[in-house]
């Protein structure tokens, strides 16, 4: 009987399960790390920066052993894993002295990819002191900004992968399920723009926002080695307007339902919110739906 499982858009059918089953069976001292880069090196399976996809493989073979259709090894270690037990940012010192005038007197202005870089520590205090939300590591493919002014830091913007399934963004690109799934990598999401409290600079968000939708779908290629085409944001209509997002011609697709992807229900469990977009490119329906 062909037995058949769906992982993060994977297949894998009866003939691949056995071939797992073999390798396993061929490496008994293997750990599961082991196991996990042997196959993705054995399938090609890598990221498109070229890494081995080893933590989704790994979630692929842990779902094959609970459903009995394999047996792993038993688990050697359990290492702290910094993802699921973040510590919090240590508290930064910012230069806080107040930033008023107008746009002309501090442009151009300083914008740094901080990702792996010296100025990430500042980062992420700034996000968690000042941003209402809090700082959240993001998850998949995520770049992060720092922008200084004379060389003190101004804001801070993180863009992280999108949202698998979001209705009013799919209506307003008009791809079907299969090309979502193929594609949905070539969208970005701001998860966080702060501008910090000290900073009064008239029209300095919305400039910010073009400048990134200028650079960002460089920037993302030069890390992931693919482009981004159109970028998404959610606004909490409850304490904010969106104002800077309109300003730098992103566009009202629509509102999110206010449930969770955890959600078990049909009530929301949530603010509803703005869902807001940009092209990046004029032919991202196009590019999107390929």
């Amino acid at each position: 009987m062909e037995r058949e499982f769906r992982y993060r858009g994977r297949t894998v059918g009866s003939a691949e399960i056995d071939f797992i089953g073999d390798l396993i069976a061929a490496h008994p001292q293997a750990s599961r790390r082991e196991l996990s880069r042997r196959l993705c090196e054995v399938w090609g399976w890598r990221q498109r920066n070229g890494a081995l996809c080893e933590m989704v493989c790994r979630g692929l073979m842990l779902l094959l052993a609970r459903a009995g259709a394999i047996t792993l090894p038993a688990v050697r270690n359990r290492p702290n894993n910094p993802l699921a037990r973040r510590n919090r940012p240590e508290p930064v010192v910012p230069d806080n002295r107040p930033v008023l005038g107008g746009l002309g007197e501090f442009t151009p202005l300083e914008i740094v990819q901080v990702r792996r870089g010296s100025d990430e520590p500042l980062f992420n205090s700034l996000m968690e002191q000042y941003h209402y939300l809090g700082y959240a590591q993001p998850v998949g493919e995520h770049l992060k900004y720092l922008v200084k002014a004379r060389g003190q830091a101004i804001a801070c913007l993180t863009w992280s992968s999108a949202a698998r399934h979001l209705r009013s963004r799919d209506r307003f690109i008009g791809w079907d399920a299969a090309a979502r799934r193929r594609n949905v990598h070539l969208i970005a999401y701001n998860t966080r723009f702060l501008i910090l409290p000290w900073v009064k600079v008239p029209h300095l968000a919305s400039h910010l926002l073009g400048q990134m939708a200028r650079r960002l779908s460089r920037d993302w290629e030069q890390v992931y080695a693919h482009p981004i085409h159109l970028v998404e944001t959610f606004v909490d209509e409850e304490r904010y307007r969106g104002t800077c997002y309109r300003a730098a011609n992103w566009v009202v697709v629509g509102r999110t339902t206010g449930r969770g992807k955890a959600s078990n229900s049909y009530q929301p469990n949530r603010s509803i919110k703005q869902v807001l977009a940009l092209p990046l490119d004029r032919r991202f329906r196009q590019l999107l739906s390929q």
